[in-house]
């Protein structure tokens, strides 16, 4: 009820301040209720000349991480595709509630666009926790875009089991590589064994970390700084750039380059409010989000290309370490616990989306 009660005001608020601030000509809202009422099967396949859109998107990080800078460059472009007809609002991460409550702001119609990462919807898209399995993805970075951008099992299959959740996936991206920080040596999986790792709110990505001996603890992203301070947990994992700019490795020992698994996210959109769009419109967002395909890679190497040498200039005590084969090796024997333990979770039609995955997965790393 609490939290039923939290998104409700949340929604509320969002369309308060729109209100406040003058609002639009037209918002997405109105737009798709316009269309409902209508009774029309499909929206105007122009928009009507001189009509403004005025949305709101909302994202899981701070100022300055992956997800921002993606964000104000796909808010940027939308409104020089349209001539400055489609403004939108961002909101980062705390502002509407965490990654979760942005989520269902977002399938309730209160928010336009999303960024969702899977980590943080595991309990309301089930399916999508396939993305926190270790060593699912090839080894050779370039064949792992070739299945992001050619994979039926996710671009159709996952995609509609987020459509039938109320989320439609416009394109699913990925932040870089895994990397861990502790304050312990994590070359052995042994090490991990009772370790306080914090993970995100995921039944998967804590049976990974099960896998290996740990103690995972879920905690909300804006809570895990201080809790790597005050050693209520002992480790945690995310992309360099999101180290950086979060200063975990401030109060952490080691940096590890595991490759062990990618930080995935996707750029979602509200069914309801897409398909009310007039297709010209509906068009320029297409359009924009093909455009961000191959940029969002050339961020995340930006970001993450320069962080660990700036991690070592401000913390000279960090010592930065990466797993060999071998080491690896030891790591990918145990991660198929996980598997099963995914398909125990997803049922029959959620093991048959993984399946596919990795048969596309061996087809590709066959090339």
């Amino acid at each position: 009820m609490k939290k039923a009660l939290a998104v409700a005001l949340a929604a509320t608020m969002i369309i308060a301040s729109l209100t406040g601030c003058g609002g639009s000509s037209s918002t997405a809202s109105t737009t798709a209720a316009a269309a409902a009422d209508s009774g029309k099967e499909s929206a105007a396949a122009e928009a009507p000349a001189g009509e403004t859109y005025h949305w709101r998107m909302a994202h899981e990080e701070y100022d300055g991480d992956m997800q921002d800078v993606y964000c104000k460059e796909f808010i940027q472009k939308l409104n020089e595709k349209s001539g400055g007809r489609i403004t939108v609002d961002l909101y980062p991460v705390g502002q509407l509630g965490d990654a979760i409550q942005q989520c269902e702001l977002l399938q309730n119609n209160a928010l336009e666009f999303a960024i969702i990462s899977p980590g943080n919807t595991g309990s309301i898209v089930p399916e999508n926790q396939l993305f926190s399995l270790h060593f699912l993805f090839p080894s050779d970075w370039n064949k792992t875009l070739e299945v992001l951008q050619t994979s039926e099992a996710l671009n159709k299959d996952l995609a509609e089991k987020y459509l039938a959740k109320n989320i439609k996936v416009l394109q699913y991206w990925t932040e870089g590589a895994m990397w861990w920080t502790s304050n312990v040596s994590l070359k052995d999986p042994s090490a991990f064994k009772g370790l306080k790792f914090r993970t995100m709110q995921s039944p998967m990505i804590i049976a990974a970390y099960e896998a290996y001996g740990a103690n995972p603890t879920p905690m909300s992203y804006t809570e895990v700084y201080s809790g790597l301070q005050l050693k209520m947990i002992e480790g945690q994992e995310n992309p360099t750039s999101a180290i950086l700019t979060s200063k975990f490795y401030e109060v952490q020992k080691y940096l590890t380059d595991a490759q062990s698994n990618l930080y995935m996210t996707c750029t979602c959109v509200n069914p309801t409010f897409y398909d009310g769009l007039p297709d010209d419109i509906k068009a320029i967002i297409d359009e924009t989000i093909a455009e961000m395909y191959p940029r969002s890679f050339e961020i995340q190497d930006e970001l993450n290309g320069a962080a660990v040498e700036k991690m070592q200039s401000l913390n000279p005590d960090l010592i930065v370490e990466a797993l060999t084969d071998e080491e690896r090796a030891a790591y990918k024997e145990l991660a198929p616990k996980a598997y099963e333990e995914y398909g125990k979770i997803v049922g029959d039609e959620g093991r048959a989306i993984l399946d596919k995955l990795l048969e596309e997965v061996a087809a590709i790393e066959a090339k």
